[in-house]
């Protein structure tokens, strides 16, 4: 969206007289505010109505880019906005500042990861101050300080202790690039999402949060945020869980003590059932295998290894060839006694359902394709109804499986049920016979914390020969980071902190004897899964939080980033959230009330990259246009989410706006505290409109409407200055009154130095909005457009409150429509007063 649009270009040689000088107005008040410390929320006496607004995370990576101005931009305006409004408004600011990124970019230049992130911090930091966020920088965290990461471990055995932190030996995701494992969330189509290498599966011990306990309210409980979060968060949120009804159904297995139990959401298809399927890297497999010839051992090893260099995107796919191993061992039909062969197949996962399923190859696609490679039975067993091509009706000759509804057929006694009773009669028979009932299941894992790298939180577990895991006790928290100098800290497969062995070895707090800490560090997602927690009591040393600081200040009311973070920190936010509240720390369970996501700046039209050559530096922007101008080219170039293409917006249009807006308190020369009543009403119409209307505005994130209808106000005032009454005229004043005030919301330099130069002292971002007088939002005249036979033939101003009679007896009387009915009969008029009168003649 083009600024100047919005801006005249009549300019007076009286506005030219004065420089707006954006340079020298930042270094007039930066300092004033640091004095000042507008935005402090340490006053407990303070009995204003709360307002938490929260900006996600930010990483210190290196200096602030465009896509921070962008996220803190918007933020700030909701901030400064609910200030005015009368809320005693929370804002605070800290860094995630532990992970993967600052410890390769140390290794990378043989720093300490310490170093590197500290001084990318006090980068940030710089930059921020002089962007002016209204934060409360009394109360800023950075999660690698062991006064925040002793609260990490405290949480770890708080989970713990209630059985929500276990460690277990699985199958996990393993970049081979950073030598660490990831969480599923952390692995975006089959690649590392920090530094895009394929991700392989490794069989490791591991810590795991038991996320999977609160599947059900995860999902249940995003009803409560319809509405106020993004309708694509809520579903992605909800896909990523994957909640299935179906049914468990058992089968028994030939010369096997144990059934296998097989997770369906189509239990209406089980006489469909031609072979079983079981994942390669379970445990079940290995089982089965070990009673097979030693050929087949043989193949399933040579398999098994395949396997582990696939990841579950590709083994997941339709497209690729289907490749298995059958095990020489069979299955029980339930129902039928049907003897079932079983395969090794590695489009099955070992940690969905059971690690096997109940393959029904003429309703499922995986499931054809693999039968038809291996060319075992495909029996129809749902009909799809009586007008279906028979052509169509044998998947194993087309091809295609169908996965639709219909009756039942080749199903024994359930022949000719619709395919929703069907499903309720076979789980009925499956409950009934002991060998199945209904079940839910979810796409959701337990959330794996453990990374073998050093920059993280350690893990309070200490591990003695003689008593097993003891946790370490809380009074000798935290367990502080070894000094990385002297550490090899380059990716080599085992976490760094196992060769500190000065810091490693302990005595076992339990019974005294020899015993080793835990080596590995903890995801840094669970250092941002409670950070918002922190800012309440960020600086005490006896608790995490305080709890009745939560109370008056959380939830979280507005919380703004970007999508990015739908799933991932999202996710464990809200788990986190949850399991304190079951602990009796919180009295809620969702942690962000509102939910405000950007879109991305980029550059004719691709993400900004050096490496592609279109990289607009933060910095450079700051230093040509100034914090201002940045603030309102981004809040205006259209709807916070929509992506922002930087070659499309103007700053420098933006600085002419502020240059305008500015110069209307340089020329007010009216006393402050002038009654505006005798002043120009016109003016103050617009005035008062635009203080009834903006905030509706931007309570809706509207912000580009409302910074349009403030240049509208701007253009308005300076004509009036020009017109005749000046200056002096009262209504001048109000309006660049409410100029600055508006202005503090989008562009906080000029709204001060406005407030200033109209004589009032710093500063404005505490002045509350003004409320519009009801009088002047009364509509004193109106346009009705009068039609004839559908054309526009006259323009009536009019009272808004006119009689539909009185306003049809004006448009008959107007000269156009009597020159264009002329002498032709009327044959119809519609009145709609006060907008519309519509004449109809005869042809």
């Amino acid at each position: 969206m083009e600024i100047e649009s919005h801006v005249s270009h009549e300019q007076t040689a009286h506005e030219a007289a004065e420089k707006y000088d954006f340079a020298a107005i930042q270094e007039k008040w930066l300092p004033v505010w640091d004095e000042l410390k507008p935005f402090a929320t340490d006053d407990a006496d303070d009995e204003r109505p709360r307002k938490y607004v929260l900006d996600m995370f930010s990483y210190p990576s290196g200096d602030l880019h465009m896509g921070h101005a962008e996220a803190f931009g918007l933020c700030d305006i909701l901030a400064r906005y609910w200030r005015q409004r009368g809320y005693n408004v929370l804002h605070p600011v800290g860094w995630d500042s532990f992970g993967l990124p600052a410890e390769n970019a140390a290794i990378k230049r043989g720093a300490d990861p310490r170093e590197w992130t500290y001084s990318n911090i006090e980068q940030q930091k710089t930059s921020f101050r002089v962007y002016a966020p209204s934060f409360d920088w009394s109360r800023e965290i950075h999660t690698s300080d062991p006064e925040y990461y002793r609260w990490n471990q405290w949480l770890f055995l708080k989970l713990y202790e209630k059985g929500l932190a276990y460690r277990k030996a699985s199958p996990v995701n393993w970049c081979p690039n950073d030598q660490t494992v990831l969480a599923n969330e952390q692995v975006v189509d089959g690649a590392c999402e920090r530094c895009g290498a394929q991700v392989t599966k490794r069989n490791l011990t591991q810590w795991y949060f038991r996320i999977t306990d609160y599947a059900d309210r995860l999902v249940d409980d995003l009803e409560q945020l319809e509405g106020s979060w993004p309708a694509k968060v809520l579903s992605m949120q909800r896909n990523w869980v994957g909640r299935s009804l179906g049914a468990d159904v058992t089968f028994e297995i030939e010369g096997h003590h144990e059934p296998i139990s097989v997770f369906t959401t189509r239990p209406d298809t089980l006489y469909g059932v031609t072979f079983m399927a079981v994942a390669p890297d379970s445990e079940l497999a290995a089982q089965l295998a070990t009673g097979a010839s030693e050929d087949v051992q043989t193949a399933f090893q040579s398999y098994l290894e395949q396997t582990k260099t696939e990841n579950d995107i590709d083994r997941l796919s339709t497209d690729r060839e289907k490749t298995g191993v059958f095990l020489e061992r069979y299955a029980m039909h339930p129902l039928t006694g049907e003897r079932l062969p079983i395969w090794a197949a590695d489009y099955v996962l070992a940690d969905y359902g059971h690690g096997a399923v109940m393959a029904v190859p003429a309703h499922d696609q995986r499931d054809l394709d693999f039968a038809r490679a291996f060319d075992l039975p495909v029996t129809l067993v749902v009909h799809p109804g009586d007008d279906a091509d028979p052509e169509s009706l044998d998947p194993k000759a087309t091809g295609v499986a169908l996965t639709g509804g219909g009756r039942l057929v080749n199903s024994g006694p359930f022949d000719g049920m619709e395919q929703d009773a069907a499903v309720e009669a076979m789980t009925d028979r499956l409950a009934e016979t002991g060998r199945g009932d209904t079940a839910k299941n979810y796409r959701l894992r337990d959330w794996l914390i453990s990374r073998q790298r050093y920059w993280g939180t350690p893990i309070p577990i200490i591990h003695c020969p003689e008593c097993g895991e003891v946790p370490v006790p809380e009074d000798q928290l935290p367990v502080r980071l070894p000094d990385a100098k002297g550490l090899d800290l380059r990716p080599k497969g085992s976490s760094p902190l196992g060769a500190a062995d000065e810091w490693a070895s302990v005595d076992c707090p339990s019974c005294g004897g020899q015993a080793r800490r835990d080596s590995d560090t903890m995801d840094t997602f669970v250092d941002s899964s409670w950070y918002f927690l922190r800012y309440l009591s960020p600086n005490s040393e006896t608790m995490a939080f305080d709890v009745e600081e939560a109370r008056r200040w959380a939830p979280v009311d507005q919380y703004v980033g970007g999508v990015e973070h739908a799933i991932l920190h999202l996710l464990y936010s809200r788990f986190m959230t949850k399991v304190l509240h079951d602990l009796g720390y919180l009295d809620f369970e969702e942690p962000f009330s509102a939910l405000l996501n950007q879109g991305m700046v980029l550059m004719d039209g691709q993400k900004m990259s050096k490496s592609v050559g279109n990289l607009v530096e933060f910095a450079s922007e700051m230093r040509d246009y100034g914090a201002d101008a940045l603030r309102v080219t981004l809040a205006f170039a259209g709807p916070p989410e929509d992506d922002i293409d930087w070659a499309d917006v103007s700053a420098a249009g933006s600085s002419k706006f502020l240059a305008r807006a500015w110069r209307i308190a340089h020329d007010v020369t009216s006393e402050p505290g002038t009654d505006a009543v005798d002043g120009d009403r016109s003016l103050r119409r617009h005035v008062h409109h635009f203080l009834a209307d903006a905030p509706e505005l931007v309570e809706s994130y509207k912000f580009n409407v409302a910074i349009a209808r403030l240049m509208e106000l701007v253009n308005v005032t300076r004509k009036t200055i020009d017109s005749g009454a000046g200056a002096s005229d009262p209504a001048v004043r109000e309006a660049a009154e409410t100029i600055a005030i508006a202005l503090n919301v989008f562009a906080p330099y000029t709204a001060e130095d406005m407030w200033s130069m109209l004589g009032y002292e710093p500063t404005v971002a505490a002045v509350l909005w003004p409320t519009p007088e009801p009088a002047l939002l009364v509509e004193e005249e109106v346009t009705a457009v009068v039609q004839v036979n559908g054309k526009v033939r006259a323009r009536l101003q009019i009272s808004p409150s006119i009689d539909p009679g009185e306003l049809e007896r004006l448009a008959r009387a107007d000269t156009n429509v009597v020159r264009t009915v002329g002498d032709k009969q009327i044959t119809n008029v519609i009145v709609r007063a006060p907008k519309i009168v519509s004449i109809a003649t005869a042809k």
